[in-house]
């Protein structure tokens, strides 16, 4: 355990300067890039943490019983699905998160996505370096007068949901949670959104309820030609039964930044498969979203810490 001042255990390698200033009063330390569940535990033990700012690796009940001190966990983000928040819940650790740090960057990644599938742009890019011209026998989709179905209207999904009411698209809905929403978005259930939808996009968390929401038997429901989109949680989709219904057509492309299994690993069932655009965790990755996923994870931190002690 430190000495001298209280801790902040990040696990990553590094925080934005402009957190890093918040945090003057304590003692940063870092768990490194891809820290394991066991280096975080052995950290908790060797630091006893006031606070974890997480950015990548998990933390369960054996970090938080590892660190005594522990009154809070941060996200460095939205997602919390690595948090045990369970186990945190039972021992007084409050989970808080960057909501909305990351909305831009993630829209924007969700669209450029949505127009990867669309306009063949991967596809179309390996072929004129190959010294092909395909002007003559390719049609891209136009997006202007189709269905974008949107499963999760927080910050993320109603920025997109804006985009996409921008470029001329109807725009459906489900979130249980959402309160009023814009009149350009239709609030449906699922069955309707599977239905109705050209374009699926994912801005759900993960959770118990909802792992596999994407299975064989929704897809089934689809539209024939559907375009998947999912820059949430891997675990969102059935990932076979997503592969399987590309190839048979009933899934026209899917653009992904998510996956079942992080970071991943060759050979994977996706790889070669040219209507899957693959991008590797990184909607939220932006010099902007990283400064403001930093100070908000060190202020929600600190807020909670601050109220403790009130």
């Amino acid at each position: 355990m430190s000495a001298s001042r209280p801790v902040f255990l990040v696990t990553g390698a590094d925080l934005a300067a402009p957190a890093l200033a918040l945090l003057e009063d304590f003692e940063v330390v870092y768990a490194g890039k891809a820290p394991s569940d066991d280096d975080i535990v052995a950290l908790c033990r060797r630091h006893d943490p006031v606070a974890i700012i997480v950015r990548y690796g998990r933390v369960g009940a054996a970090a938080m019983d590892a660190a005594p001190s522990l009154r809070v966990i941060s996200k460095h983000g939205s997602g919390t699905d690595t948090i045990d928040k369970t186990a945190a819940q039972a021992r007084g650790i409050q989970v808080v998160a960057a909501v909305g740090a990351n909305a831009a960057a993630v829209a924007e990644h969700a669209l450029a996505l949505l127009l990867a599938c669309a306009k063949s742009v991967v596809a179309l890019n390996e072929r004129m370096h190959a010294g092909h011209w395909d002007k003559a026998t390719h049609k891209s989709l136009e997006l202007e007068g189709r269905t974008i179905g949107l499963v999760g209207l927080g910050a993320i999904g109603l920025r997109l949901a804006r985009i996409a009411d921008a470029m001329g698209m109807q725009v459906l809905g489900f979130d249980p949670y959402a309160g009023e929403l814009p009149g350009a978005i239709e609030r449906v259930d699922l069955p309707t959104l599977w239905r109705r939808a050209d374009v699926v996009s994912l801005h759900c968390p993960l959770t118990a309820d909802n792992a596999g929401l994407i299975n064989a038997e929704v897809l089934a429901q689809c539209k024939p030609g559907v375009i998947i989109v999912n820059t949430a949680r891997g675990g969102l989709i059935d990932e076979a039964a997503l592969l399987a219904a590309v190839r048979s057509g009933q899934v026209a492309a899917a653009g992904l930044d998510s996956f079942v299994v992080e970071p991943m690993v060759a050979p994977h069932p996706f790889h070669g498969e040219p209507r899957i655009t693959l991008s590797p965790h990184i909607g939220g990755v932006t010099a902007e979203a990283y400064v403001k996923m930093g100070v908000w994870a060190a202020r929600n931190a600190l807020a909670v810490l601050q109220a403790s002690v009130a």
